[in-house]
């Protein structure tokens, strides 16, 4: 991707405040012609807000966004002829067909007569509903319904696509599915999702924006947050011993930044993970503060930092971490 390539979408420090209380502050990223952006924060941290500013549901206290180069607030009929939206509730008509809804939706969104078959049928064999074009929407499952919202959401052909918590309540099948449809959506659209869920960034995603308290609190690659943030590196422990206090221990070792109780088979030993900062060696004192404390180590090995990590270590309020900056990769982004 080009670093010159104009943003399909701009946000620019944009807030929304409800009476007293704000639901997003200051919010900014860009998201790239093709790309798939995450919106990656916990319930409650202004995903949901940030993504009807964006498709003209809810109008924004201060700040800008622009989708395709019109103004959200100002060009409010451009932009959402250049959108396709799919919020957290897919909205379906249960009663009609998928073809009939399909062919309503389009209608709607301004697709000319002559064209609109052609667009009905583009968008159910790419959301892989052509054989449930004649089934009433109510009679689908849960999978197949989320589809069917996908498929009004590009039926248009739209160029930025904007999906609210795509996959929440699907199975394991209809995830992975859903996940894949998103995936072949990219390069021809712009893309930007939310969600509370790990795995669906690190497996969807070019790029990942985390949200905590209304805030984006970074920007980048998954592996480059990985390995940006927590040094791409931490340790595995197995250990005999109150594994509460063991965390309190650890926590005061110098260079550790998060401590993690993992799930372990044995009644008699805790298993921890720690991740260290960037650029330190804490392995030695690690060891060394738990044997004088009293516990046991039994096991102690290098492994890798994860996206959860990240994520933990982003929305922790109690770490005291100066994280609130924009880390994209200047020299390129993932296409």
């Amino acid at each position: 991707m080009q670093p010159t390539t104009t943003p399909m979408i701009e946000v620019e420090h944009l807030s929304k405040i409800y009476g007293s209380t704000s639901a997003i502050t200051d919010v900014t990223f860009n998201v790239e012609p093709g790309e798939i952006l995450g919106l990656l924060g916990p319930n409650g941290a202004g995903k949901t807000t940030t993504m009807r500013i964006l498709a003209g549901y809810l109008p924004a206290t201060n700040g800008k966004a622009k989708i395709a180069g019109y103004d959200v607030h100002e060009n409010s009929l451009a932009v959402r002829q250049k959108i396709g939206y799919l919020p957290e509730t897919p909205p379906l008509y249960p009663e009609m067909t998928v073809e009939g809804f399909l062919h309503f939706v389009a209608r709607i969104k301004g697709v000319s007569a002559g064209d609109r078959a052609l667009k009905v049928q583009a968008a159910m064999q790419r959301c892989n509903l052509e054989e449930k074009r004649k089934v009433i929407i109510r009679k689908l499952s849960k999978g197949y319904r989320q589809r069917v919202g996908i498929a009004q959401a590009i039926v248009h052909d739209p160029p930025a696509i904007i999906l609210d918590e795509p996959t929440v309540g699907l199975d394991p099948r209809q995830i992975i599915e859903v996940r894949n449809l998103i995936k072949s959506l990219a390069g021809t659209h712009t893309i930007i999702l939310s969600t509370h869920i790990l795995p669906e960034v690190s497996m969807t995603c070019n790029r990942v924006a985390i949200i905590n308290g209304g805030k984006v609190v970074a920007t980048n690659t998954p592996e480059s947050l990985m390995t940006q943030l927590t040094g791409g590196s931490g340790y595995a422990l197995e250990i005999t011993g109150e594994a509460a206090l063991a965390k309190q221990v650890l926590q005061n070792v110098s260079g550790v930044i998060l401590v993690e109780s993992m799930p372990t088979s044995s009644q008699n030993r805790a298993s921890m993970r720690v991740i260290s900062q960037p650029g330190t060696e804490p392995g030695k004192d690690i060891a060394a503060t738990l044997i004088r404390a009293g516990f046991g180590l039994y096991e102690m090995r290098r492994v890798s930092a994860t996206l959860e990590d990240v994520f933990l270590q982003l929305t922790t309020e109690e770490k005291n971490l100066p994280l609130e900056v924009d880390l994209t990769d200047t020299e390129g982004e993932a296409a």
